[in-house]
């Protein structure tokens, strides 16, 4: 007879979205105190390295509102990248 053990969470997940979510505070955190988009960017384009959903599972094979997310999230990078390089 075979027991099943509870399932525990994927702590890597768990340090992942709390990396995630930290690094992005800190980007809006940089925003609304120093308006420098250099460290907007720097600190915005770190978060995206902790992705914040199942990185087992390959990016078209994800649910189209985390890919969404993640495309957007890039997508806003890439322009406040823009707007630093213009220098506003």
């Amino acid at each position: 007879m075979e027991t099943s053990a509870p399932k525990q969470k994927n702590m890597t997940n768990v340090f992942s979205k709390f990396c995630y979510a930290a690094f992005v505070l800190l980007s809006i955190y940089y925003y609304v105190t120093s308006h420098q988009l250099s460290d907007v960017v720097g600190t915005l384009g770190v978060a995206l390295v902790f992705d914040p959903f199942d990185q087992a599972v390959a990016f078209p094979r994800r649910p189209r509102y985390q890919q969404v997310w993640l495309v957007a999230h890039t997508i806003v990078l890439i322009a406040i990248f823009i707007l630093m390089l213009m220098g506003k």
